[in-house]
């Protein structure tokens, strides 16, 4: 009985605190007024709609492996009105705590690779940077940044379908490890981290396929590891764009309260679901996102 408890502490410890310190700087932002700094202001219903994005991204991504921007960047950019770089900005923002969060819940939960990890975020922080560069140059061509967002989802979509729908005909890889492929992880990082810093989706979107088919990993561990490898880029990635002026401080703290609580439900029921359909769930949103923002940069909005 107190060994079960002491786990119980030892898993949700660190995210209860990360949750205390979010509701003390949420507080604090709406008290000296820097809330609605970058976005809309942010009423009772707006803040209750962020904190339900939050956990809804929180929640898948902690099951497919990502920080949520993909659930978060659409949802307050189409229906809550927030510019196209401030959405990346503020998301990215956001997904700091949920990576953190997310990753801590794999790692006590053994579901992530260490060494994968530390390799794939060091490189990614020097993408990072370069691509947090170009995000400047892009971030007044807002149809052209939606265009690129929407390219960048298409091909994880396609293959993450395709294999799901497939389910039994392409095995999982098992184990606890990816097989070692350290030069393969520092130019996989790099890419990842150029890719974050532009779009600001803190590398999920590509780190899960491209860690399963490229490098051969489990899928449980894939999940961790890609969460676990999101930290720096996140920290590195939305603290540039906050210095910057791309976060809407209010919404991104409120975000993150979300995320930080789904993120650890979706590490804690990853393994009650079948890799097939991690898989899928995570292309048809993906394909979704896609065609959405590929159609608005031809002014045409679908649902």
């Amino acid at each position: 009985m107190n060994s079960s408890r002491d786990s119980t502490w030892r898993n949700y410890l660190p995210s209860g605190i990360l949750l205390a310190i979010l509701i003390v700087l949420t507080a604090w932002s709406f008290a000296i007024g820097i809330a609605a700094r970058g976005g809309p202001p942010v009423d009772a219903g707006r803040g209750l709609a962020l904190v339900i994005i939050g956990l809804a991204a929180g929640f898948l991504g902690g099951i497919i492996g990502t920080g949520g921007c993909s659930v978060m960047l659409p949802a307050i950019h189409f229906w809550m009105g927030y510019s196209t770089p401030v959405a990346v900005g503020t998301t990215l923002f956001a997904v700091i705590f949920t990576a953190i969060s997310g990753g801590y819940g794999h790692l006590v939960r053994r579901n992530l690779d260490v060494s994968a990890t530390l390799w794939l975020g060091g490189a990614g922080i020097v993408g990072v940077l370069i691509g947090s560069w170009l995000f400047t140059l892009l971030s007044r061509q807002i149809a052209l940044l939606g265009l690129i967002l929407g390219l960048a989802f298409l091909w994880p979509a396609g293959r993450m379908i395709w294999e799901g729908l497939r389910k039994g005909t392409h095995p999982a890889a098992e184990g606890n490890r990816i097989p070692r492929h350290t030069g393969g992880w520092i130019a996989f990082g790099f890419l990842i981290g150029i890719f974050t810093g532009i779009v600001g989706l803190g590398g999920g979107y590509a780190l899960v396929p491209g860690l399963i088919y490229l490098f051969g990993a489990p899928v449980y561990v894939t999940m961790g590891t890609s969460l676990a490898t999101m930290i720096p880029l996140a920290v590195v990635g939305g603290g540039i764009k906050l210095i910057q002026g791309y976060v809407a401080i209010g919404a991104g703290l409120l975000l993150a309260a979300g995320t930080v609580v789904g993120a650890q439900i979706g590490a804690a029921v990853i393994k009650k679901f079948k890799p097939a359909t991690l898989k899928l769930i995570f292309g048809v949103y993906f394909l979704y996102v896609a065609v959405k923002f590929v159609l608005a940069y031809f002014g045409i909005q679908i649902f």
